[in-house]
């Protein structure tokens, strides 16, 4: 670096010195030469002082780097030794524990060896006990099978026999006496609520069907509901949601919706329209609009007064809306409000046979079928949705598990449930009540007698009272008395668990007794 330095001064004085020297040339003057000399030296003592100088600063920066360096190196020297200190000591205390561990694995695998020759011991001492006893077993038995004259697997094969014949005999006294027991308990008041609540229950049915009549003056009109290429039953069928059938009939017109209340949204329109005389798109679009709104008045009404006439109080607006529009819907042919009201009154009733909480029973009687008639379609069955409905609309606890748990989908977990399930199916299986179609009722009624067929030595089968009773006729020679006892029961269960059937079914077997002799 100071070498540069010298070199740098020398350039810079032989410059300056030609550049004297021109100007000493130019002007051919000796003073002026002395100037420059003097001029010349005095730069190169102040170069050589100031390399001196620079010198000295890098001769102190490079000792106190060089201590620096040295510092820093003896600190990670005594960094490094500790670590390794600490390491030796850590190595020491694992050789420590590890040689512990070893003597005591080693005791306690002297110990085991131990023990295992005492187990072997043993196991020959059992092992030799055992073929003895062995032998001994094989002995008595060749002495039994000598004695007796029978071979030791057709004896176990005989008793375990007689013992399920027995077993099973036993068992069916036992529960035909249970029953029979629980019957004579429970019957009697069983009936008593039953009938009473019955004869104080007015039964009021409609029957309702997918289809609408809307009858008309004359066959004229329905020109005018037709319109112009059929623009005035489109309108009608797109404003609401109804189809309208137009065909042969004689002053009639079909009108078909799975929805009762678009179905009277429909009629009610038509009617105004054609007492109107007044039909087009326009028109009908206005009229529709006014009729569905008094139709939600009305079902706001019938849902009052329903719940007037009960003596329910406190039910949330919705709920008493829904329980109005139950007034255009059906279930089985039965109207599905005529058939909330009566399970309700009947719920009234038995609950206050049974010491319960009258209001709260008939409470739950008539929403119990509030998930049939949602805003919304959803995938829940109707019990759930109605549970759900009613916990979203603050009922009571009990009231919703009655809903929820009237068709076995929740798990009763109130009194009052079993009560909405017992009058719900009361209400439903009355005779009359509901009305089946003739060619379910047909294979109904087959599939009781093919399944009283299908048991062993049953002769005929007969399904009487409209499904209500199963006549089985069996033959005497193949059935004991015994045996149509258990026949009877058998085919009750098994009716009970495969079928699906209003009410309850009575099984009678009937087995003929027979006395026959031949006078030769």
């Amino acid at each position: 670096m100071v070498t540069v330095v010298y070199l740098i001064i020398g350039i810079t004085a032989l410059l300056a010195g030609v550049v004297a020297g021109k100007f000493i040339f130019s002007k051919n003057t000796e003073k002026q030469i002395k100037e420059a000399e003097e001029k010349a030296e005095s730069i190169l003592k102040e170069a050589a002082l100031k390399a001196e100088t620079l010198k000295k600063e890098k001769a102190l920066e490079a000792k106190e780097r060089f201590v620096q360096l040295k510092a820093e190196h003896e600190k990670e020297v005594l960094d490094k030794n500790r670590k390794i200190n600490e390491a030796e000591n850590r190595i020491r205390q694992k050789e420590q524990s590890i040689n512990q561990k070893e003597s005591s694995l080693d005791k306690q695998i002297r110990e085991n060896e131990t023990i295992k020759e005492n187990l072997n011991r043993q196991i020959e001492v059992v092992n030799q006990k055992r073929t003895e006893l062995e032998k001994h077993q094989e002995e008595h038995i060749r002495r039994l099978e000598k004695i007796a004259g029978l071979k030791a697997e057709d004896a176990k094969a005989q008793l375990i026999e007689s013992l399920k014949q027995e077993a099973q005999t036993q068992a069916l006294v036992y529960q035909q006496e249970i029953i029979e027991d629980a019957k004579q308990k429970a019957n009697k008041e069983a009936r008593k609520i039953v009938i009473q609540t019955i004869q104080r229950t007015a039964a009021e049915q409609t029957i309702e069907n997918t289809v609408t009549v809307f009858h008309l003056e004359s066959d004229e009109i329905k020109g005018q509901i037709i319109g112009r290429e059929g623009r005035n039953i489109r309108a009608i069928e797109a404003v609401t949601g109804v189809d309208l059938i137009v065909d042969d009939t004689p002053e009639a017109i079909l009108l078909s919706s799975f929805d009762p209340l678009r179905r009277e949204v429909a009629r009610l329109s038509l009617q105004r329209l054609v007492a109107d005389g007044r039909i087009h798109p326009a028109r009908i679009e206005e009229v529709v609009e006014k009729t569905r709104k008094q139709l939600e008045e009305q079902v706001m009404e019938i849902g009052e007064r329903t719940v007037i006439e009960l003596g329910i109080h406190g039910l949330h607006k919705e709920l008493v809306r829904m329980v109005g529009r139950m007034r255009f819907r059906s279930s089985y042919g039965q109207n599905l409000l005529m058939h909330s009201r009566e399970t309700a009154n009947l719920c009234a009733i038995m609950a206050s046979e049974l010491g319960l909480n009258a209001k709260l029973a008939k409470r739950a009687g008539l929403l119990h079928d509030i998930g049939k008639v949602p805003d919304e379609e959803t995938e829940l069955s109707h019990a759930l949705l109605g549970a759900k409905l009613a916990e979203k609309y603050g009922e009571n606890p009990a009231v919703v598990n009655a809903i929820g748990a009237h068709h076995d989908e929740m798990e009763m977990q109130y009194v009052i449930s079993p009560i909405i399930q017992a009058c719900d199916a009361i209400s439903g299986a009355r005779p009359g009540a509901r009305r089946e179609i003739m060619q379910q009722y047909i294979q109904r009624i087959k599939d009781l007698e093919n399944l009283a067929l299908g048991y062993q030595g049953v002769e005929k089968a007969y399904a009487i009272q409209a499904g209500r009773e199963l006549r089985v006729i069996v033959e005497a020679d193949k059935v004991t008395d015994a045996e149509s006892d258990k026949l009877s029961f058998a085919m009750a269960q098994k009716i009970q668990t495969e079928m699906v059937y209003p009410g309850q079914i009575k099984v009678t077997v009937i087995r003929e007794k027979r006395a026959v002799n031949v006078a030769r």
